[in-house]
């Protein structure tokens, strides 16, 4: 049986069936921003797990993730079968096109967020049940610049911000340098102790999900960018996006930084400012 809230958004797709096309396409984009805070959660609560390991204040983290991953699936099925609906209906502008498609792949990234914050969370558990594991000293600045790669896709998701989708794309390889700098580290210790190989191996793990997490923030961003501005910049193609004009309001770049920290603190707000424009 659903639980009450996946119930209620079920039953909200079904009714959509006399809706204006506007509400249409802004519940769709609101779908979105539900499941990407979702996600957001997810990942934020095993990248506090990982970072700290032997804290008992984050003890229970691990299980807070497995409990969220049925509600990820099930609104990725919303999301999907919404835009379905949406393609059914057979016409639409070419920004309303663009979403369609995009909302179909970001939903598949977001998933996979939600998949390998799962991954993280069973090293966490692995972890702990091991003696000698010590965290990596930069797997914290890894797992804050992945926090940060994510928190500004989700929030160039919101704003429709393509400067903060680019600022993505641009973090990609500060992420992959802390990952093979944290496993030649791990390797050279596991060559001198071997009673340090089981927990590098997770720790190993752990960088390679930290990376993916990453890649899948960078979809997502280039996805961004398609839909506001119908360019594929996917495979380093037209990497030269111009940035947002200055003249957008000192609200929005306020907002930007925000983000940068977490999009949570948008929660409130979410309605609002995602709804999208229309010729």
């Amino acid at each position: 049986m659903c639980p009450p809230a996946l119930r209620s958004e079920r039953g909200l797709m079904a009714s959509t069936a006399g809706l204006t096309e506007a509400v249409l396409y802004d519940t769709l984009v609101n779908y979105l921003v539900s499941m990407a805070r979702t996600v957001e959660g997810a990942m934020n609560r095993a990248l506090d797990a990982i970072v700290s390991l032997e804290s008992t204040r984050t003890s229970a983290l691990p299980s807070e993730v497995f409990l969220l991953e049925p509600r990820i699936n099930e609104m990725e099925i919303v999301i999907d079968e919404h835009a379905i609906r949406l393609l059914r209906r057979g016409s639409f502008s070419d920004d309303e096109m663009r979403l369609i498609v995009a909302a179909l792949k970001i939903t598949n990234d977001l998933e996979r967020i939600g998949d390998l914050a799962v991954n993280l969370a069973e090293r966490v558990v692995s972890l702990r049940e091991m003696q000698g594991a010590q965290v990596p000293e930069e797997l914290a600045p890894m797992a804050s610049a992945v926090r940060a790669m994510v928190s500004k896709s989700l929030g160039a998701l919101i704003f429709r911000n393509v400067e903060m989708a680019t600022q993505v794309l641009e973090s990609d390889d500060v992420v992959d340098q802390y990952r093979d700098r944290i496993f030649e580290q791990l390797l050279q210790r596991m060559t001198k102790e071997p009673t340090l190989v089981s927990p590098g191996l997770q720790f190993i793990l752990a960088t390679r999900h930290l990376e993916r997490i990453a890649d899948h923030a960078t979809n997502i961003a280039e996805d961004i960018i398609f839909w506001v501005r119908g360019l594929d910049v996917r495979h380093g193609r037209g990497l030269a996006v111009r940035s947002e004009q200055a003249g957008q309001g000192e609200a929005t770049s306020a907002g930007d930084s925000a983000i940068t920290e977490n999009s949570h603190v948008l929660d409130s707000h979410v309605t609002p400012a995602c709804e999208t424009e229309r010729a």
